[in-house]
C-alpha cells in the first residue's frame, strides 16, 4: 500500500489526482476505485495500477 495526499478531487466528473508521499509523483483517481469519500488534502492509502493512459490509484481509503 502507498500513502499520499489527493491533490484535486472533482466529484460531478468522479475523477481526481492523488500526489503519492515521498516521490511527488501524481496518480490518476476514479470515483469507481475509491472505497471511501474523499476530498482535497485529505490523507489516503491505496494501490497503484498501470493503465492505458498512466498510474491510476486503486482501493483508496482514508489513512
Amino acid at each position: 500500500m502507498k500513502e499520499g495526499t489527493v491533490k484535486f478531487y472533482n466529484r460531478s466528473k468522479k475523477f481526481g489526482f492523488i500526489t503519492i508521499n515521498d516521490t511527488d509523483e501524481e496518480v490518476f483517481v476514479h470515483a469507481s476505485n475509491l472505497i471511501d469519500k474523499i476530498r482535497e488534502s485529505d490523507k489516503v492509502t491505496f494501490e497503484v495500477e498501470k493503465g492505458d493512459r498512466g498510474l491510476t490509484a486503486i482501493k483508496v481509503r482514508k489513512a
